[in-house]
């Protein structure tokens, strides 16, 4: 029966293994390819952090298996090896842990900077905001300039509006300043891997550069409320031309009247 448990707790981590193994293959991996320049950056960071973890869990599941076993075929009567402990491997655990984390800390803090760090945005993002994300108990509102102006940090007459769906140029840096509402929330695409908190109180600037045209999605990655789950919405990147004819046709429907032209001139006659 101690084989049985040997074997049994060694199964289950080998099977863990072999699905890791094949998920690429088979789709249990990233929604898709990183659809951002900074993208590629984060897969990175995290190909290293699952590199390192990979490692550390076979090596304990291999000690874990070699003790289940050395038990289970001890002799009856024999006599089991005791241990006070060990310093040296006290230190050895304790100090290689620590020199991983901070291995791992000093890797990523390029990435973060490009990330976070204003003054290192791209140049491209100098011309200012395109557009303001607020999010609220359970949507997002898009808030664009007037076609030809700048994004003003307060509402501006003229300023567009539209409820999840934003739309920014492909292929180009931009950036969008984010706000919430109410609670706190979270800017989340999986396909850009752009992330970012929405704290209440602050204007938050963030910048990505969607790589394709295309649709993707955004949803709040921050528990906010009994209507989480249904708080998404979508980035639609687009050529520059698409995105203007957007902005345009989004001024014309929000300044609709109902009035079809010319009969203002005839009602008045």
């Amino acid at each position: 029966m101690k084989k049985f448990w040997a074997f049994f707790f060694c199964f289950w981590p080998a099977v863990a293994v072999y699905a890791c193994w094949i998920a690429p293959s088979r789709g249990w991996w990233f929604p898709s390819e990183p659809m951002t320049t900074v993208g590629h950056q984060i897969d990175g960071l995290f190909y290293l952090i699952l590199i390192i973890t990979t490692v550390t869990f076979i090596a304990t599941q291999i000690a874990m298996g070699y003790v289940l076993w050395k038990g289970a075929i001890k002799r009856p009567g024999e006599k089991a090896f005791f241990s006070h402990g060990s310093h040296k491997l006290e230190i050895i655990w304790t100090v290689v842990p620590a020199f991983i984390l901070v291995f791992i800390s000093v890797t990523q803090l390029e990435v973060l900077a490009n990330i976070r760090v204003k003054s290192r945005f791209p140049e491209e993002t100098n011309e200012g905001p395109i557009a303001e994300v607020t999010a609220r108990q359970f949507e997002w509102r898009m808030r664009y300039p007037k076609p030809g102006t700048k994004l003003m940090t307060e509402p501006q007459p003229g300023d567009l509006y539209y409820v999840n769906e934003l739309h920014v140029p492909a292929q180009k840096a931009v950036q969008i300043n984010l706000r919430t509402q109410d609670v706190q929330h979270a800017f989340f695409s999986p396909e850009l891997r752009v992330k970012q908190d929405a704290v209440p109180g602050l204007v938050i600037p963030m910048w990505f550069e969607v790589e394709k045209a295309g649709s993707y999605s955004l949803v709040c990655a921050e528990l906010c409320g009994w209507g989480h789950y249904k708080m998404k919405a979508r980035i639609v990147a687009e050529s520059e031309a698409s995105l203007k004819s957007y902005l345009e046709s989004l001024e014309a429907e929000q300044n609709e009247d109902g009035v079809a032209e010319g009969e203002s001139g005839a009602s008045e006659e």
